[in-house]
């Protein structure tokens, strides 16, 4: 089976937000360590821009000496348009990036999908072919109205679509808003950082019957595993297996697109050749 995390960070500098690893660099070198201790074959790397503004270029960095491994989904500037839409043309040829993220969780940013800010992005994004992730559970109803208008646009709902900073039942009162989306074919779901909204200990039972739910509603092309692993509260291994031992509901062909795949297929990263560092190995 074909391991790809949905999302990892590293960074160079700053202090990381919220329940991240709170350390001043968290490197490729140190994150290809942990990958390979627990079996993971790739990660798409989300550049933590709000603590490292140089964290593009390090995941740039990253995708260019190990390709088979890394994929980016990167930055520009929102605010600035007619800048960021010339960086935009031809983000694909740049090392590694296969599309966008932004979490849109600072307190300025949170009427961005409502004032206009945001409105150059999508139609732009839309014909370079990029997907775009998002933390959307603010936001949901804007987000259906975005998927809606830009049928060509591949939408991410970033972590479950869950609420921030709430666990357990509580994390999960939006579900039905977000299972709603499924409706919309250009939108998928990454079922990233799960453990982190469980109020128990592995394997995290009290999120199973909402990981199931998310489930049904997206199907094994549109639901991706991943960790967000510098801010969970187990180890990878037990990430990887929540997915592939606890879950009975996710079996066979469905948790082989579930783990990596699928993934890989919606942002349109193809691995066709080796890191400079393996070669001639």
């Amino acid at each position: 089976m074909t391991i790809i995390d949905a999302q990892v960070h590293i960074w160079s500098s700053g202090t990381p937000s919220g329940d991240h690893r709170q350390v001043s660099s968290y490197t490729v070198e140190e994150l290809l360590t942990e990958m390979d201790a627990a079996g993971v074959d790739g990660a798409v790397i989300h550049p933590p821009v709000s603590w490292d503004p140089d964290a593009n270029a390090v995941a740039e960095d990253a995708a260019k000496r190990f390709p088979d491994r890394f994929a980016v989904l990167g930055q520009v500037p929102l605010d600035t348009p007619e800048t960021s839409r010339a960086l935009l043309k031809g983000w694909r040829q740049r090392p590694g990036q296969c599309g966008l993220r932004y979490p849109l969780i600072r307190k300025d940013q949170e009427r961005w999908p409502y004032d206009g800010t945001l409105d150059w992005l999508w139609p732009v994004a839309e014909a370079e072919g990029l997907p775009v992730a998002t933390m959307a559970w603010r936001f949901l109803p804007e987000f259906a109205r975005i998927a809606e208008r830009h049928p060509e646009l591949r939408l991410i709902i970033d972590h479950c679509g869950l609420i921030r900073h709430e666990k357990g039942a509580a994390a999960f009162a939006n579900i039905d808003a977000v299972t709603a989306l499924a409706r919309f074919p250009n939108v998928a779901l990454k079922a990233t950082g799960a453990p982190g909204y469980s109020q128990q200990g592995y394997p995290f039972r009290d999120i199973h019957d909402g990981l199931h739910r998310l489930y049904d509603a997206f199907g094994p092309d549109r639901f991706f595993w991943g960790t967000d692993i510098t801010r969970m509260p187990c180890t990878w291994t037990q990430c990887i297996t929540l997915f592939t031992e606890e879950l009975p509901w996710l079996r066979g062909d469905a948790l082989t697109r579930v783990m990596g795949p699928a993934f890989r297929d919606w942002i349109g990263w193809s691995i066709s050749q080796k890191s400079p560092e393996d070669a001639g190995n």
